[in-house]
């Protein structure tokens, strides 16, 4: 069921390599393999199901024997597209932050397969999953194996006689964001930390702390990005993300003051200069973080009060109620 969408391995020289795929939309996330001088490699994430993640794990060992073995695998974050995968590297050291061992520990991987399932029980969750995900993927090989390794802050390991640094940058896109920087290959594997083609989504927050992440990926002496959804890139695209959060929270900001609610405020802040990217209808989830924000707290709609705008938002942001996009308005 996957053969439509293009997957391909990317060498990035210096024995870096990336797993990219689609056009990094709902559930196409992106993997990395870095290589040390002593057959010892390290993999950046799994993938959304098994299938996918045998799939790659099939091209790194052709394309690096010694990848037969994975030693270390870095989980960016606790979200299923970079973690549902991990049960079939069973004996690697798995590292992530503390805050993305508390999330998986929260939503295993068994949650989703009862919302694939049974999606008329989780309301406007289910019906998002099943538009966006659930009839894309097959989840009836996934699993739940979480890091066994943690840290908070900042992290430096050594692979092969190559220093790798992780550095915690949450909560932004979740509360235990990092990013994985290798320093004598100038290249960072940022996780969902860069959307590079889509508009990013907000889980966590604040959107403040997901500029600062933009800042401190840009402050870093990289030439190569490689993003948690999209293609391979550089700065300017890490740039172009935090004008795009920039303007969200500035816009949001003028809505919120002048009396809007923060389901108004979706329909006003779209951004024309990025009606290319896709995936429009996360500006929903991000203009209720904004208000959350803005509100300490008494603005605070729930996932499946945003969902429901979500679907609204893709069925006709100009005119919400015209289709069956499943809100309560029909």
């Amino acid at each position: 069921m996957y053969e439509d969408t293009k997957r391909e391995l990317q060498d990035l020289g210096n024995g870096l390599y990336a797993w990219v795929q689609g056009d990094g939309s709902w559930g196409w996330s992106n993997s990395g393999l870095i290589t040390g001088d002593d057959d010892r490699v390290l993999m950046v994430d799994t993938l959304f199901t098994g299938r996918l993640t045998a799939d790659m794990l099939e091209a790194y060992r052709r394309a690096v024997p010694a990848a037969e073995t994975i030693d270390v695998l870095v989980n960016t974050h606790s979200n299923g597209d970079h973690t549902y995968g991990n049960h079939l590297v069973k004996g690697a050291r798995i590292i992530g932050s503390t805050a993305c061992l508390e999330e998986m520990e929260e939503r295993p991987a068994t949650v989703v397969q009862e919302v694939v399932a049974h999606p008329e029980k989780f309301g406007a969750y289910g019906r998002f999953f099943t538009e966006t995900m659930g009839s894309r993927f097959d989840f009836s090989d996934i699993g739940h194996l979480p890091p066994d390794e943690t840290f908070d802050g900042t992290r430096t390991l050594e692979i092969g006689g190559r220093r790798i640094e992780l550095t915690e940058l949450g909560p932004a896109h979740t509360r235990g964001d990092i990013v994985i920087h290798v320093p004598d290959a100038r290249t960072v594997y940022t996780g969902d930390l860069v959307f590079h083609g889509g508009h990013p989504i907000i889980w966590a927050g604040p959107i403040g702390n997901w500029i600062a992440a933009c800042d401190h990926i840009l402050g870093l002496d990289v030439d190569i990005v490689v993003p948690g959804h999209g293609a391979v890139c550089g700065k300017p695209e890490v740039q172009a993300l935090r004008d795009y959060l920039t303007h969200v929270e500035t816009e949001t900001t003028k809505a919120h003051e002048a009396g809007l609610t923060w389901e108004e405020a979706a329909y006003e802040v779209g951004y024309d200069a990025f009606d290319s990217w896709l995936d429009r209808e996360r500006i929903v989830a991000n203009v209720a973080n904004v208000y959350r924000t803005l509100s300490g707290g008494r603005v605070d709609p729930t996932k499946d009060e945003i969902m429901a705008q979500m679907l609204r938002y893709r069925h006709g942001a100009e005119c919400p109620h015209d289709g069956p996009c499943g809100c309560q308005a029909h």
